[in-house]
């Protein structure tokens, strides 16, 4: 037997290669052929995105189940179990389940890699060919397909989804995709099929640009938030989140509230709500603005701007590059300038922890504390954290020490940000389940 039981089953996995150094589709297309082609016997839309897609991933999956569709959902990381990644219907698949599905894979893969022992089918790709094969074989309507890094070239790349959606473009992943916005956007264009539409976010006129010319070069129809979509947000709710209204694709919904705060999150609501549409017109279905406010009500999403402790308010968010600390910056000047702000920050070695720190450190009402969090040699120590900021900050090895000297410390007004890496909140939140 291939693997005797589920914690195998990972270990085989997590063993697999993590990346080439040439990004190439032809692994994946191998793979899929071996399996008869999974990916074209599901019905999918294929999110994109520097940031954001999670969230995207996330409202579209809610906004199809208020539909009455069985949706299956591929993403990454996954903040407590790695079964979230596969999931149907927000229920990650079982273990027992990925066991067989592991079992039922993995001696095929095997001899593909013995094959080409050169070019052995990585993690992220063995994967993602799991999640084809368990979504052919599931009676589900609809999969709402994450990309891993950029597009182009990514596994999850051999889909033609009804409706290709890329969220934003910014620097991230820059030792992959390149150091220009141009460079970058042209790996998450790659997404972009003949003839299929797509749907972008707000994305830097340079990045628009790449998209726009891919979209026209492939005969898509392209979809721009701002243009051919718009948003007006409402004032704040008293409660955790968001209202707004939504106009465009022959929609006009008001009053849509969405549980969970910022400006950016609005954007990726609007984006996940042109891409449902044009997904049910591919479908010949129709949507109507109750559907679309009953889904939205729901969308939930963990680890970004979630609160886990009122007083003090305790929150987590995974922003974990310089795009993504902008916008939870100015999400903590428009909501919360009034209190007192403990951050405690911990990064992966990868990122731009200048830039982030910096963002943070001009912020007035912060208190940020640097720490490390557990994981593999890819997280920054505390100590090379401290040679990145401008400030002379307080240090913590154990990210709990931080965490007890901020309770200490602060009062039942004040709030407590853990942020930096979602690997980071994907250890602080499991920390506080259990």
């Amino acid at each position: 037997m291939y693997a005797e039981n589920y914690q195998v089953a990972l270990t085989k996995i997590h063993s697999r290669p993590k990346m080439h150094k040439e990004g190439s589709l032809s692994r994946m297309q191998r793979a899929v052929a071996a399996f008869g082609h999974p990916e074209k016997q599901i019905t999918a839309i294929h999110v994109a995105g520097t940031n954001g897609k999670g969230s995207v991933v996330n409202d579209l999956r809610y906004l199809a189940n208020a539909q009455g569709m069985t949706v299956g959902t591929f993403t990454s990381p996954f903040l407590t179990h790695f079964n979230e990644r596969i999931s149907i219907d927000g229920e990650p698949i079982s273990d027992e389940a990925l066991l067989q599905l592991v079992n039922q894979v993995g001696p095929r893969v095997a001899e593909l890699d013995a094959a080409q022992p050169e070019n052995q089918i990585t993690e992220f790709e063995f994967v993602t060919l799991l999640m084809l094969v368990y979504f052919a074989q599931q009676p589900i309507d609809l999969a709402i397909i994450e990309v891993g890094i950029g597009g182009l070239t990514d596994a999850t790349n051999v889909i033609t989804p009804l409706v290709s959606v890329i969220t934003t473009i910014g620097y991230d992943h820059m030792a992959l995709l390149g150091d220009t916005l141009t460079e970058i956007a042209a790996h998450k264009a790659g997404i972009i099929k003949p003839g299929q539409p797509v749907v972008s976010g707000r994305l830097p006129a340079e990045a628009q640009a790449v998209v726009s010319t891919v979209a026209e070069q492939k005969h898509s129809r392209l979809y721009r938030l701002g243009d051919d979509f718009k948003t007006s947000r409402h004032q704040a709710l008293a409660t955790w989140g968001e209202t707004f209204d939504f106009t465009g694709l022959a929609q006009h919904v008001k009053g849509i509230e969405l549980p969970m705060l910022g400006d950016y999150q609005i954007d990726n609501a609007a984006v996940a709500i042109a891409a449902f549409v044009l997904a049910l017109q591919q479908l010949q279905q129709s949507s109507d603005a109750k559907t679309i406010k009953a889904g939205l009500a729901q969308a939930k999403w963990l680890g970004r701007l979630e609160k886990i402790n009122d007083q003090p308010l305790i929150v987590l968010d995974g922003a974990h590059n310089e795009p993504a600390m902008h916008a939870l910056a100015d999400t903590l000047k428009a909501n919360f300038s009034q209190l007192e702000i403990y951050i405690i920050f911990a990064a992966l070695k990868d990122k731009e922890t200048t830039k982030m720190l910096a963002i943070l450190e001009r912020l007035p009402n912060v208190h940020l504390i640097l720490t490390q969090f557990n994981g593999n040699d890819r997280v920054a120590a505390a100590s090379e954290l401290e040679q990145a900021s401008e400030q002379d900050l307080p240090l913590y090895t154990y990210w709990q020490e931080a965490l007890q000297a901020v309770l200490q410390e602060a009062s039942a007004d004040d709030m407590l940000l853990l942020t930096g890496s979602l690997y980071f909140v994907s250890e602080v939140r499991h920390y506080f389940e259990s």
